[in-house]
């Protein structure tokens, strides 16, 4: 098992997280009728990109799944910019019916045409869930949907209870998808037991407080939703504001006025006045996903036995940081990208079940 034990805290790679969900996916695999079908496409010459592509379609060919690569733009030649033609690629995957899950190798541009790009995907087929219907209810706390609903031209009506007492979707529904990265730090988070599996379905978080570093719409932003939305006291930390994202009332419950119900039906963001050291020092769990090689967060402000997770190609933490972490793993591409072949087995199904209606 790839782990090391030297008087410090517990180094856990992600390789035995991985290992559970490719189990699954194998599983899964065996009972298609039809091999499923991923699409990528580069349309940039950056090396992290090219390396993401080639370590897709390994996993691909080590799980039989079909992988096409298709490269546009900077990526298709040198005469070409980056991203040249790349919108055309996603349109043609779109409508190719033997394609079940479309992927892109992003940044490309950055910035609002990344986000556009990230539209024009279809939902049926985005695989990475960054599509604004699975945003939409991930920040609503929205777990099930009708498979019919990703197709419609506008959003449906919130329910009026959004709160899911079991992870079985009911009769008519499926799960939304979740983005890949964020859910696979959720599911790194349930491996090592931060979520306790004794509470309640959609509140297994409670009573954790949890640092993530760099507020992205990709990554940092989704994740401090689900973990609120699990529970967890979450501290949203970006390079110009802390915020707090917490689905518990703010009256103190010995108030008259102090509300009923236990939580909110989903989170809600409160500005917080507290800077970086301070949140560190009372957090249970630090993510970190900063893409710079500079940033470093400070062991000595770690809370004594905390989990730190790192995100970001680059470490974001000190050499030093299982001086005071009790377990820290320094990568999750392995499981994330599990995740993103579970999310294309569930496109594959619920597009069979949208074309049955």
């Amino acid at each position: 098992m790839p782990t090391e034990v030297s008087g410090k805290g517990l180094l856990l790679k992600a390789d035995p997280i991985a290992a559970t969900f490719r189990d699954e996916v194998k599983s899964t695999l065996e009972q298609c009728v039809r091999r499923p079908k991923l699409v990528g496409i580069l349309a940039t010459s950056s090396a992290p990109s090219k390396n993401y592509a080639e370590f897709t379609r390994k996993q691909c060919e080590d799980l039989d799944v079909e992988f096409v690569l298709k490269k546009t733009g900077a990526a298709e030649s040198t005469e070409l910019g980056e991203g040249e033609g790349v919108e055309e690629a996603i349109i043609e995957a779109n409508e190719d019916e033997s394609v079940h899950g479309i992927m892109v190798y992003f940044p490309i541009y950055g910035g609002q045409q990344d986000h556009y790009l990230q539209q024009v995907v279809s939902p049926l087929k985005d695989v990475e869930g960054l599509h604004f219907k699975f945003h939409y209810n991930l920040y609503h706390n929205i777990r099930f949907i009708e498979p019919k609903s990703l197709l419609a031209s506008v959003m449906p009506p919130l329910p009026s209870n959004t709160t899911a007492e079991s992870d079985v979707p009911p009769p008519g529904t499926v799960k939304s998808i979740i983005p890949c990265t964020p859910l696979a730090i959720v599911k790194c988070l349930e491996y090592v037991g931060v979520y306790n599996k004794i509470l309640p379905y959609g509140d297994r978080a409670y009573g954790k407080t949890i640092t993530v570093i760099n507020r992205s719409e990709v990554v940092g932003r989704p994740l401090a939703a689900l973990l609120s939305n699990d529970g967890a006291r979450v501290l949203s930390v970006d390079i110009d504001s802390i915020q707090e994202y917490t689905k518990r009332p703010r009256v103190a419950t010995n108030s008259e006025e102090a509300p009923k119900q236990r939580y909110h039906a989903r989170h809600i963001v409160h500005p917080s006045n507290l800077n970086l050291q301070e949140c560190l020092a009372i957090s249970d769990v630090v993510v970190s996903a900063v893409p710079s090689a500079n940033y470093k967060v400070k062991t000595e402000w770690l809370k004594p036995g905390c989990v730190c997770l790192n995100v970001a190609a680059d470490k974001n933490f000190e050499k030093d940081v299982r001086d005071k972490a009790s377990l820290y793993i320094p990568a999750v591409g392995k499981v994330t990208i599990l995740m993103l072949l579970r999310n294309l087995l569930r496109l594959q199904q619920y597009q069979q079940v949208h074309s049955a209606l």
